[in-house]
C-alpha cells in the first residue's frame, strides 16, 4: 500500500489497514493516502478544509483535544463502544504536505436490524491540486472504509454544482436535504 509509513499509529485517528490499497496505489507517483494524525495541525490540513468552508481560528490545543474527542477510548471499556465513529483521510503531496480530506462518520442506527450508514462529509482539496483526480480517490477511498466497516449504505449532501462530480463517483440523487441553523452567540 503507498500508505505513508509513520512511526506511530497510536497517533492516527483510525487503523490504516481499513485504506483501500487498490485506491491508494491509483494516486499520483509520490503521493500517499492514510488516516488523520494527531500531529496534522502543522501539516495543512485545516488549510485544505478552508478550501471547502469557513473553519475559524483554531488553536493546535483545540485541534488535539477535537482530534482526542473523535479517536475516543483505545482501552479499557469504552474502546469497544467506541469502535468506528470517526474516520477522517488525508492525501499527502509528495513534499509530504496534505492536499486533500475527506471524512466518513458512521451512525449507528436501530433500523435494517442495527445497521450502520456511512456519511460522507468535508471532501476538499487545495486549488492546485484539483484535477488529478484526488477527489475521486478520496471518495472511493472512503466507500471502501464504510464498506469495510460494515455499512449498509452511504449517504452525502452536496451543492447542485457537485452533483455531477458524485454521479462519476458512483452516487444518484436519493432526496432532499433540509437544514436548520441554529446562532451562535
Amino acid at each position: 500500500m503507498s500508505s505513508e509509513p509513520n512511526g506511530s499509529n497510536a497517533q492516527a485517528l483510525f487503523s490504516p489497514s481499513l485504506i483501500s490499497e487498490q485506491v491508494a496505489s491509483q494516486l499520483p507517483t509520490g503521493y500517499s493516502i492514510r488516516p488523520l494524525e494527531r500531529t496534522d495541525f502543522e501539516k495543512g490540513f485545516l488549510d485544505v478544509l478552508r478550501v471547502l468552508t469557513q473553519v475559524g481560528e483554531v488553536t493546535k490545543e483545540e485541534f488535539e483535544q477535537r482530534f482526542d474527542d473523535m479517536r475516543g477510548p483505545t482501552t479499557g471499556e469504552g474502546a469497544a463502544a467506541n469502535k468506528g465513529g470517526y474516520h477522517i483521510l488525508v492525501i499527502l503531496d509528495g513534499e509530504k504536505k496534505i492536499v486533500g480530506t475527506g471524512a466518513l462518520i458512521v451512525e449507528k442506527k436501530f433500523i435494517h436490524h442495527l445497521g450502520l450508514v456511512g456519511h460522507i462529509e468535508d471532501i476538499a482539496v487545495t486549488k492546485d491540486q484539483q484535477g488529478k483526480k484526488l477527489g475521486l480517490r478520496i471518495i472511493q477511498a472512503l466507500d471502501h472504509l464504510a464498506e469495510k466497516v460494515g455499512c449498509y449504505k452511504t449517504i452525502l449532501d452536496c451543492s447542485e454544482a457537485n452533483e455531477g462530480f458524485y454521479v462519476k463517483c458512483g452516487y444518484k440523487r436519493a432526496g432532499l436535504q433540509m437544514a436548520h441553523y441554529y446562532n451562535k452567540s
